[in-house]
């Protein structure tokens, strides 16, 4: 999927290898990775029990839906106007030491929410400084657990890596809001946010017990001017990286915003309340488990995969937007979450494969900017379609685009890999691939 030039550009291949066969749970045989993935397990729980304990914290103090939006966008907005600077440090510092740091801040920063609630002297300002000091960190922090990942495994086993990553997170996105649920209904919002400030001692006992002499040797990028510059330069320079970043870009954007259309299908549409809310949410995170753990199982990162994962995402909400009944509407979600994490994991393992070690942070920067920022841009687009034409109108439009950006950067990556598309047969089943042209020479007849 690459065809950029020189020394510093990664090999080609990534998104068109051939599959390697590949033990789901490979990348856990490296004990740093273990350590690392054991710790996420404990924090992400801990992460999702405050988002849970911040939001219904503010909307008790206030009452207001408004706060509520306030805070979740204090959180995000750092990302959107520091991302690529953070980038520039991380390919300049250790990844261990800087997360370090970034592990201690956040953990600081939810037992001081914690303390501040159990004492009954916590104000909705307070909230919203903790959120936009938890932004802050992510700048750093998100970048550099990205690129540590390679470190801790090499490039072989990072595409298990990563898929097990997001595994994870899944998985505490279905026990997390249920403890904090519980939590906050028998002992409080504070309890929640203790054990959130509590759990990141995961995390940093698994970075201080690894092996520094097991840790591959990456290159840092030395302190100079215009680094930043430097980077999207390189990114704009390779259409393997821009395109793939680009399809993200529409997916997150037009297609994430499940707040907006769930909420509406289970009430409006088919007048089902609450209930059905969570049903739907539930069914969507145990999909993208399933995904997260079947890219686990693939090996690869391939074009094809990418491609066809994301028109799938955008067909089935468009299937679903036509959805007759409830039951089958909820059932379409565990394949929508899978699909959608299938291109969230193929996407972000192939744009690491495919850039040089010492860009790694900036370009990570640049594609979690844009993953992470599509949906609070896309939501007020979601809900404008929604208030005008109907919530069925809006998942379908949300999923059309989705689809038709996948076909049409799916064919400008083939065009410029020299790609074409073939469709054939294999013991009856069809078979989409993208293979290199036939390159005929052609004989003059004087």
């Amino acid at each position: 999927m690459s065809t950029g030039s020189g020394a510093a550009s990664a090999p080609a291949p990534t998104a068109l290898d051939t599959p390697r066969k590949s033990s789901m749970f490979s990348s856990l045989s490296v004990r740093n990775y273990r350590l690392f993935f054991i710790g996420q397990v404990v924090s992400n729980t801990g992460t999702w029990m405050q988002r849970i304990a911040q939001d219904w914290l503010v909307l008790s103090l206030t009452g207001s839906a408004t706060a509520v939006g306030i805070t979740t966008a204090l959180q995000f907005l750092p990302m959107l106007l520091f991302g690529l600077y953070g980038g520039v440090l991380v390919d300049r510092l250790p990844k261990r030491p800087t997360l370090l740091v970034t592990q201690t801040a956040m953990a600081l920063t939810g037992l001081a929410l914690a303390f501040l609630t159990l004492t009954g002297h916590v104000e909705v300002w307070h909230v919203y400084v903790a959120a936009f000091a938890v932004g802050l960190a992510t700048v750093i922090d998100n970048p550099a657990r990205q690129t540590f990942v390679t470190e801790m495994v090499g490039s072989d086993q990072l595409q298990n890596a990563v898929s097990l990553n997001s595994a994870n997170f899944q998985s505490a996105r279905l026990v997390g809001p249920a403890v904090a649920g519980l939590m906050i209904t028998g002992v409080g919002t504070g309890w929640a946010f203790l054990f959130n400030g509590l759990s990141f001692v995961a995390p940093i006992a698994g970075l201080l017990l690894m092996r520094a002499r097991d840790l591959h040797v990456v290159e840092r990028a030395p302190r100079g001017k215009g680094q930043l510059r430097e980077g999207l330069q390189y990114v704009a320079g390779r259409p393997e990286l821009i395109w793939t970043i680009v399809l993200v870009g529409f997916v997150s954007t037009f297609g994430f915003n499940f707040p907006v259309y769930l909420s509406a299908f289970a009430d409006d549409v088919f007048h089902a309340g609450a209930g059905s809310y969570s049903l739907f949410n539930t069914l969507m995170a145990v999909g993208s488990l399933s995904g997260a753990l079947l890219a686990a199982r693939r090996g690869t990162a391939r074009l094809r995969v990418l491609v066809a994962g994301a028109v799938a995402f955008g067909t089935l909400e468009i299937v679903a937007a036509l959805a007759p009944s409830l039951w089958l509407f909820a059932l379409l979600m565990a394949p929508i979450g899978m699909f959608g994490m299938t291109v969230n994991v193929t996407a972000n393992s192939s744009v690491q494969l495919s850039t040089d070690p010492a860009m790694r942070g900036r370009v990570m920067s640049l594609y979690m900017m844009v993953f992470m920022g599509g949906a609070p841009l896309g939501a007020p687009i979601a809900g404008w379609i929604t208030d005008a034409y109907g919530v069925r109108a809006g998942l379908a439009a949300g999923g059309a685009i989705a689809a038709l950006a996948a076909v049409v950067i799916g064919l400008v990556l083939a065009r410029v890999g020299n790609l074409r598309l073939t469709v054939g047969w294999n013991h009856g089943h069809p078979v989409v691939r993208f293979v290199p042209r036939e390159r005929e020479e052609l004989a003059t007849v004087a």
